[in-house]
């Protein structure tokens, strides 16, 4: 439990300094447009890499705080009825949960970061390998799938119970 808490905090440390920076860039950006009228060409493509970084690690945090879209129909039903079918339910989609992080993000991912590395690509403006832009796939896949594997075999920490 203690690993999870350490976790949540610096990926929410670590989503906040990114939307930070985020906000900083695009303020700079509009500044230099309007006020010096000189457009930033560099703070348009650092926006749109910071953007998909904070998609994946927010959506892996939301993950792991239980706030991402979810319908929960069946699992109130199965609640009243039999906790223990809840339960299993839980740990059922946790599993597929945990497979699709696996999959597509972190197999996928790692293939895009792979293929990336290898092919050169280097962002048009910031001049840096797309690899790293890409690395967001697999580490944010590992953070899911962390987060669903310990609610299969721990459940849900208290402070996210309802």
């Amino acid at each position: 439990m203690k690993s999870r808490r350490i976790i949540d905090q610096i990926l929410e440390i670590f989503v906040v300094i990114v939307i930070s920076v985020l906000i900083l860039d695009v303020v700079w950006n509009v500044f230099a447009r309007y006020i010096l009228n000189a457009p930033s060409s560099f703070s348009v493509e650092l926006a749109r890499y910071l953007l998909i970084w904070i998609g994946l690690f927010g959506s892996a945090y939301a993950s792991g705080q239980k706030e991402h879209i979810a319908i929960n129909l069946l699992p109130q039903k199965l609640q009243k009825r039999d906790p223990r079918k809840k339960e299993n339910l839980d740990k059922i989609i946790n599993t597929l949960i945990a497979l699709f992080a696996l999959l597509v993000l972190v197999v996928g991912g790692a293939k895009l970061v792979f293929m990336s590395f290898q092919m050169g690509q280097i962002s048009p403006t910031l001049q840096i390998p797309l690899g790293y832009v890409y690395l967001a796939l697999p580490l944010s896949g590992l953070l899911i799938m962390f987060y669903a594997v310990h609610e299969i075999f721990y459940g849900l920490p208290e402070n996210l119970k309802q």
